[in-house]
């Protein structure tokens, strides 16, 4: 079923403001970019041997994009954040010795961050039968005296953290890392249909939350 009409430019807005936050930058020269690139794969292949200090360079060359996809997948949790940053980092170096550049290593650690961050979230989807709507935006508070608030009056960021887990996990997925739903369903284990329903419940709550009704 199709998301109901929607204030267009409001949800442009707002679909932008996320993107923002996916902390990728949009207008890197084609050089720096395959400069950048080489470097990775030069780094990746001396840590593949057991180069602690190529790793290490990794790490700090990668390690704000990927704590920030798993914090904003986790709802703003710093603790699960830096926890699930640090595992990816650790399955990571396991895993460099199968690398097969078939794609950019920042690409490839972005996925695997995404991974484990969902992973945590299986894991955990048995709590999420104890929440409703309400409950999850509760820590929101209310509109004010005039029953709405405006986008410029919202943090963005606590209100997605706010939504139940795999409505929030599938917002994050496909309107910020612009997956499929046959993909999310995949990695969430969930049909496709479910998938979908899941955005349209997540839209529709930060709607609520950032003052739009409809």
């Amino acid at each position: 079923m199709l998301d109901p009409p929607l204030n267009l430019v409001r949800w442009q807005r707002i679909q932008a403001s996320m993107l923002n936050l996916a902390m990728q930058p949009e207008t890197t020269p084609l050089f720096e970019a395959r400069t950048s690139i080489d470097a990775d794969d030069s780094l990746v292949r001396a840590a593949a041997v057991g180069d602690v200090g190529a790793f290490e360079s990794l790490y700090r060359q990668h390690v704000r994009r990927v704590h920030a996809v798993v914090w904003r997948l986790v709802g703003g949790s710093d603790a699960r954040a830096e926890e699930l940053t640090q595992e990816t980092f650790v399955r990571a170096w396991q895993a460099l010795a199968r690398f097969r550049f078939e794609s950019a290593f920042g690409t490839w650690l972005h996925r695997l961050a995404v991974n484990t961050a969902l992973m945590d979230l299986r894991t955990r989807r048995d709590n999420e039968d104890l929440e409703t709507d309400d409950a999850a935006l509760i820590d929101l508070g209310i509109g004010d005296s005039a029953g709405t608030r405006t986008a410029l009056g919202i943090d963005l960021e606590r209100a997605v953290a706010s939504l139940p887990p795999r409505a929030r996990a599938v917002l994050v997925l496909h309107d910020v890392e612009g997956w499929k739903h046959e993909e999310i369903a995949s990695e969430l284990h969930m049909a496709v249909g479910s998938s979908k329903a899941q955005l349209h419940r997540a839209r529709r709550l930060l709607r609520t939350r950032l003052g739009d009704p409809q």
